[in-house]
């Protein structure tokens, strides 16, 4: 049985269908509406508005009982919540809370299911916030009781360094491992990263000591079978001849026990313009050499092949030789809202 349209009712109805402003859905109830006063079949309005029997004969019988005012939807869905700073705090809060699944840290869906939430929601929160829950940083704390005093006179030779005299930041990446691969690498091509084969051979290890010229970013650099107290001696000899007879020579080091012994004080002795700056205790993150080593790492060793101890050596002191060509120093910057260290330390002395 057809519906019967007064002509307000249709004039309404058919400004509905052909509206772009409204709700997709409101247009679609008024098309089969429309269709049904017009005696349109359910099959010919399932293929023109596709939907199923049950929707057209629901709303069929709204309007039959209601007009108009029937095709209105009861529920118009969840209200869109509002990000409020009570809501905000407690989001934050929450984000400091262990999850309570065990897990190690919240996830963008597992806290808006907690909370009651959309998890686009705390994604937003956490950016304004800063917060990002799936990432972590590692750091070594330093027990040193003289951290202050060691750091500002590290500092004090990047920032300010002493007027005719060369800073050299120096340490020893030990136990270089000389990897042969068993299987051929295959190269890098369209659509897929260069592989190497899981299975490699060990023909070794090597040490590395490497001192980067804080001025102009060159680095002196030695390759040694082991880190011992006299190849640090010969290594500081190599910075020596590198540099004028009477230069100053300031050569900051960490504290390892090879750069304490009796044999290097007395190659200190015999040699008063170089200096020797200890780092404080658990803090590689002052010395600039160990920015270098990140990038001989990244360059060569990760993904290198080495046939034997000698090529390995052979192969980072051409690296060495190349990367001497065009060097970059490092651009130190260092910002402490306590203020805890200042550069305006005697640097200078030992």
């Amino acid at each position: 049985m057809a519906l019967t349209l007064t002509t307000d009712e249709r004039d309404e109805l058919e400004r509905r269908r052909r509206s772009r402003k409204i709700r997709a859905e409101d247009a679609r109830r008024a098309a089969v509406i429309v269709m049904l006063a017009d005696g349109a079949s359910f099959t010919a309005i399932r293929a023109a508005v596709g939907c199923f029997p049950d929707y057209i004969n629901r709303w069929k019988q709204r309007f039959a009982r209601e007009g108009l005012a029937g095709l209105r939807a009861k529920y118009c869905g969840q209200p869109p919540t509002l990000r409020t700073p009570a809501l905000e705090a407690r989001i934050l809060a929450k984000t400091r809370q262990s999850p309570p699944d065990g897990s190690t840290h919240w996830s963008t869906r597992k806290l808006a299911k907690v909370i009651g939430v959309s998890h686009g929601l705390i994604a937003q929160v956490w950016r304004r916030a800063g917060l990002q829950p799936h990432r972590f940083e590692r750091y070594m704390l330093s027990d040193d009781p003289d951290f202050e005093q060691k750091a500002a006179d590290v500092l004090g030779l990047y920032l300010n360094p002493p007027e005719h005299a060369v800073v050299f930041a120096a340490d020893e990446k030990t136990a270089i491992q000389a990897l042969d691969r068993l299987d051929p690498v295959l190269p890098l091509s369209p659509g897929r990263a260069e592989r190497h084969g899981f299975e490699y051979y060990r023909h070794g290890t090597l040490s590395l000591y490497a001192a980067l010229n804080t001025k102009t970013g060159e680095i002196v650099g030695q390759t040694v079978p082991r880190h011992t107290s006299e190849a640090f001696i010969e290594f500081l000899q190599d910075i020596v001849a590198t540099q004028p007879r009477r230069r100053e020579i300031h050569v900051i080091v960490d504290n390892l026990s090879a750069h304490k012994t009796k044999r290097v004080q007395a190659f200190l002795d015999a040699h008063p313009r170089v200096h020797l700056h200890f780092t404080p205790t658990y803090s590689s993150w002052l010395n600039q050499v160990e920015l270098w080593f990140a990038k001989i790492e990244r360059d060569l060793l990760a993904r290198g092949i080495f046939t034997s101890i000698p090529d390995l050596a052979r192969k980072i002191r051409r690296y060495i030789k190349r990367y001497n060509e065009d060097p970059k120093p490092i651009r130190w910057t260092y910002n402490t809202p306590a203020h805890r260290i200042t550069t305006d330390s005697a640097h200078t002395g030992h």
